[in-house]
């Protein structure tokens, strides 16, 4: 490709998904954002985006050439710190990706890398949706349950999160705690709406309660979380999160199969990038209090 200009104009609509958030970015008159994309889609001959009323959305084609423009830039951004003297510094910008329930976590960490890092921009994006590694939406994923088994990427085992029954303090005076499991039908329980979550603990909710003893159901693990806070009922919590609360009773301690893995997911292209890697040591050394 003779140029890169047009490649990096196509990133940043992607990115930002309009014409005005690319030009803001790039630094550029709006009218040359398009100029861009119109002169690259010519060159090649196919459609890199989809117009619509509220931006641009990439095409198959799109996806391809910006999954290569997102590594080509990171590496410019390596090559650029070695001949500066900086080989060893940690700049640009840096996507991470995992579940909104996992900010109290990953935050505070995400923060003190940031500060020992001042040229770094940090982008924390959360969502139950997968974002697409091999299209460069992200640079490290943190990502929870069965091992993720897309291609061309790195998988790491990064945690292991216990996760136990819990009832709020006023849930118990009114109810008092369930003796055994055979009592669970006298209670009021806590689960997902997706009868179908791949969650280990609530599959083993829903195999020793009755449907009718599941009285509130969400989508959201906040809004669980917020239930069981409230005396809706009895829910799982991971102890971390649990440990946070005031009012918690722990109505069964954790079990090995109830527990919650984390997994690191990089790809294969930015695996070894200097920030990616300065981002998962210091990840791994700040979490060795998690699963406690």
């Amino acid at each position: 490709m003779d140029n890169w200009d047009e490649i990096r104009t196509a990133f940043q609509v992607a990115r930002m998904g309009t014409v005005s958030g690319a030009a803001e970015v790039l630094g550029v008159h709006h009218a040359t954002v398009i100029r861009h994309i119109d002169a690259i889609e010519k060159r090649l001959g196919v459609k890199l985006f989809q117009r619509h009323a509220r931006g641009y959305t990439p095409t198959e084609a799109g996806t391809d050439l910006l999954r290569v423009a997102q590594a080509t830039e990171d590496q410019f951004n390596q090559l650029s710190g070695r001949l500066k003297g900086q080989g060893d510094g940690v700049t640009g910008e840096l996507v991470v990706t995992s579940l909104a329930s996992l900010s109290p976590l990953l935050v505070p960490v995400m923060s003190a890398f940031q500060a020992e890092h001042p040229g770094l921009i940090l982008r924390f994006l959360t969502g139950e949706r997968l974002f697409r590694l091999e299209y460069g939406e992200a640079h490290v994923a943190i990502r929870a349950g069965s091992i993720p088994d897309q291609p061309d990427n790195v998988v790491q085992r990064f945690a292991h999160l216990p996760v136990a029954l819990y009832a709020s303090e006023s849930y118990v005076a009114r109810h008092s705690v369930p003796d055994s499991v055979e009592s669970f039908g006298d209670h009021h329980f806590i689960s997902a709406d997706d009868p179908d979550t791949p969650a280990p603990y609530y599959k083993w909710l829903h195999s020793h309660v009755p449907d009718t003893a599941i009285t509130f159901r969400g989508n959201s693990r906040e809004a669980l979380s917020e239930a069981i806070l409230a005396g809706a009922g009895i829910g799982f919590m991971s102890t971390w999160a649990a440990a946070r609360e005031s009012g918690l009773v722990q109505v069964i301690p954790p079990r090995e199969e109830w527990s919650a893995t984390l997994w690191l997911v990089t790809h294969v292209d930015l695996h070894r990038t200097n920030k990616v890697q300065s981002f998962l040591t210091f990840l791994k050394d700040h979490a060795q209090g998690w699963c406690t």
